[in-house]
């Protein structure tokens, strides 16, 4: 294992960017996925940005997620880390599982051009940074599993039951 010197690690730490955000998934029968262009270089994200001094990642996450969709939203579990060069600066980005509401309650911030709700695949196409498609299709499914509605899944498991059988007569 490779390990810095205590005087450029202290650096090292105190130059990385730190940033949250979130999965965002609205519930349903086929659950969506929230991503979001940016207007200073069009590329599709999750939504997510930098956290604020003294400010909790979890806060920062919804904070970052509402401005970004638009939506409200109820932060559930923490899902993962990313972590890559921004400008030549570390940067980790912390991402929590949210679950929408189905309608939006504020006007998007003036950075994001579009909110798109997306099947997981279609997300995962969708995105514009390899890391950020890795990392949605990998928490990716356990996210959207968790989304279903309950209807949806006793449906389903009602329908995948073997259909009752016509009674037989008894032998005898």
């Amino acid at each position: 294992m490779f390990l810095l010197p205590e005087r450029r690690l202290g650096r090292f730490v105190s130059r990385t960017i730190h940033a949250v955000g979130g999965i965002a998934v609205r519930r349903g029968a086929n659950p969506k996925v929230a991503v979001v262009q940016r207007s200073k270089d069009k590329r599709w994200v999750l939504p997510r940005g930098k956290l604020r001094r003294d400010e909790h990642p979890v806060a920062g996450a919804r904070r970052e997620v509402v401005e970004e969709t638009g939506f409200r939203v109820e932060v559930c579990e923490f899902l993962g880390i990313i972590a890559y060069q921004s400008r030549g600066r570390p940067k980790v980005v912390q991402f929590w599982l949210m679950r929408a509401e189905p309608q939006p309650s504020f006007e998007v911030m003036k950075d994001i051009v579009a909110v798109k709700w997306l099947s997981l695949g279609a997300a995962v196409k969708r995105l514009s940074f390899p890391l950020e498609k890795l990392f949605l299709n990998n928490v990716g499914r356990h996210a959207v599993r968790r989304h279903k509605l309950p209807q949806a899944r006793k449906a389903r498991r009602s329908s995948s039951k073997p259909s009752p059988r016509h009674s037989r007569r008894a032998r005898g």
